[in-house]
C-alpha cells in the first residue's frame, strides 16, 4: 500500500475530508483533537499497514530469493551439464587420442617387424648367394686343378711314350749298326778272300767258307711322334 492510500484511509477513519489545496498528512490528522478510540484505530491501522508492507517486502524478498535460487540452480545445472558434456567430450577425445596412439604404435611396430623381416631376408639371401658363389668358385677351382693335373698327366704320359719310342728307335739303330758292321765286315772279308783266290798266295783253308753276298739290313719302322 502507498502513502497516499494510507493517508486517505486514516482520514476516512477520523472523519476528516482531505482538501485539494492542502493535502492531508498523518501527522496533521494525528494533531487534530480526537478521541482515544480513534487514536488506537489509527495506530492499529498503521501497524497493520506496516505489517502489510513488511509482509509484502518479505514475500517480494522470498520471491526474489526463490527466483534467484531457481536461476542459480538453473545456472548450476546448466554449468554442470556443460561440465559433464565437456568432460564427456574430453573423455571421448582422450579415448580417441589413446586409440590413435595405440594404432600408431601398432603400425610402427608392424613397420619395424616388416623392416626386420626384410633385413633378415636380405641377409639370408646374401649369405645364400655368398655360399653359392663360394661353392661355384670351389668347384671351378677343383675343375681347373683336375684339368691341369690331367693335362700334366697327358703331357708326362706323352713324353714317356715319346721317350720309349725314341729309346726303341735308338736300340733299333744300334742293332742296325751292329748288323751293318757285321755284314760290312763279312763283305770285306769275302772281297779279301776273292782277292786271295785270284792270287797264288791263297791257301785252300781260306776257301773253305763259302762267300755270301751281304744282305742290306732292314731299318726299323719309325714310330710317329705325338704332338704335345
Amino acid at each position: 500500500m502507498t502513502d497516499n492510500g494510507m493517508k486517505g484511509r486514516v482520514k476516512g477513519l477520523l472523519g476528516v475530508p482531505p482538501t485539494a489545496s492542502e493535502p492531508a498528512t498523518l501527522s496533521s490528522v494525528l494533531k487534530e483533537p480526537t478521541g482515544a478510540h480513534q487514536a488506537l484505530q489509527v495506530l492499529s491501522m498503521a501497524q497493520r499497514t506496516a505489517e502489510e508492507h513488511l509482509g509484502g517486502a518479505k514475500r517480494e524478498a522470498d520471491r526474489i530469493r526463490s527466483d534467484a535460487q531457481a536461476k542459480a540452480e538453473l545456472i548450476l545445472r546448466d554449468a554442470q551439464a556443460q561440465a559433464d558434456a565437456l568432460a564427456k567430450d574430453a573423455d571421448k577425445v582422450l579415448q580417441e587420442a589413446r586409440a590413435t596412439a595405440e594404432r600408431i604404435g601398432r603400425d610402427a611396430q608392424d613397420q619395424a617387424d616388416k623392416a626386420q623381416r626384410a633385413a633378415e631376408k636380405v641377409l639370408a639371401d646374401a649369405r645364400k648367394r655368398g655360399d653359392d658363389l663360394a661353392k661355384k668358385a670351389q668347384a671351378h677351382a677343383e675343375e681347373m686343378a683336375h684339368q691341369a693335373q690331367q693335362r700334366y698327366d697327358d703331357v708326362v704320359g706323352s713324353l714317356a711314350t715319346r721317350r720309349e719310342a725314341l729309346q726303341q728307335q735308338i736300340e733299333a739303330l744300334e742293332q742296325f749298326e751292329r748288323e751293318y758292321r757285321a755284314r760290312l765286315s763279312a763283305f770285306m772279308q769275302n772281297q779279301l778272300r776273292a782277292l786271295w783266290v785270284d792270287e797264288p798266295r791263297v791257301t785252300p783253308e781260306d776257301l773253305e767258307e763259302p762267300l755270301a753276298p751281304p744282305v742290306p739290313a732292314q731299318r726299323p719302322a719309325e714310330t710317329p711322334v705325338q704332338a704335345s
